[in-house]
């Protein structure tokens, strides 16, 4: 049985935005020409859906988020550029997210089952990986790349071109200003390594060998007896059976000289305690 779409009338949808099954548009809405729902979409009302922005199935969307604004970019000069939205999001009141820049990638893309809480914002050419969680206020500035399975905490800011990586948790009121390996805990203004995401790890299924492994792994990347080049190299051939730790080294060694959050001098531990994060 075909569900049927529903749109308030109040709400304006403009000729060429494509609409798909089941589809409930409420009260005072605006999608745009060019926009693209897919099938279940719901917009609870006062949304705005701007540009070439295109929203996955099932993805619902609260009142006053506007998805698909222009670029907050000076380089940009009006050329056709794109949002796209993975399937089955939650966007909460008062998300923004641009589209990309026509000097740049010309494309911001946001994964699937993503969580963005009231106010959170992803600005212009950004990447989003699919299952991450934005807490209120949560912003990303432009050009960020952030992986999969990611936690950032409410009010945090991430610095334009940073990086963080899979199973990353930011914690609340933080300033992100260089890239986060995956499975960090980093907090702070200006952000530094608390550790291992431990508690996200153990959730995700690692097994308590490869939490070992890790932790020995990240404590050889950050001994500061060593410049950092020697440490990757000698990381990468104590632990390159695990896919875990590649994954930290590789993201660390992939894109050549670069600001990295890095464990406060204060901290010798691989990580804070089991309890946090």
């Amino acid at each position: 049985m075909t569900i049927e779409t529903v749109v308030h009338p109040s709400a304006v949808i403009e000729k060429g935005a494509e609409l798909g099954a089941g589809v409930r548009i409420g009260p005072f809405c605006h999608v745009s020409a060019d926009a693209v729902l897919g099938d279940r979409v719901e917009l609870v009302g006062h949304v705005s859906v701007l540009a070439a922005t295109t929203i996955g199935a099932g993805s619902k969307v609260y009142p006053m988020a506007i998805l698909g604004g222009p670029p907050q970019n000076a380089k940009h000069k009006g050329g056709r550029t794109t949002l796209t939205i993975g399937e089955n999001c939650t966007i909460r009141e008062g998300v923004t997210m641009h589209v990309g820049t026509d000097s740049s990638r010309g494309a911001t893309t946001v994964g699937a089952n993503g969580n963005f809480l009231a106010y959170a914002h992803i600005a212009h050419d950004c990447i989003v990986g699919k299952n991450v969680t934005f807490a209120n206020g949560a912003t990303l500035g432009g050009h960020c790349e952030i992986g999969d399975n990611v936690n950032i905490g409410g009010l945090t800011a991430v610095h334009q071109f940073v990086r963080v990586g899979d199973n990353a948790f930011l914690g609340g009121c933080s300033a992100v200003v260089g890239d986060v390996i995956p499975y960090a805990l980093c907090v702070g203004n200006r952000a530094s390594l608390r550790g291992l995401n431990i508690i996200g790890l153990k959730r995700a299924g690692l097994p308590h060998s490869e939490l070992h492994l890790l932790r020995r792994c990240y404590n050889t990347i950050f001994d500061r007896s060593r410049t950092v080049g020697e440490n990757i190299e000698i990381a990468r051939s104590e632990f390159s059976a695990s896919p875990t730790a590649m994954k930290i080294i590789d993201f660390i060694s992939e894109r050549g000289k670069r600001q990295y959050a890095v464990p406060r001098l204060e901290r010798r531990g691989g990580d804070e305690s089991d309890d946090e994060g």
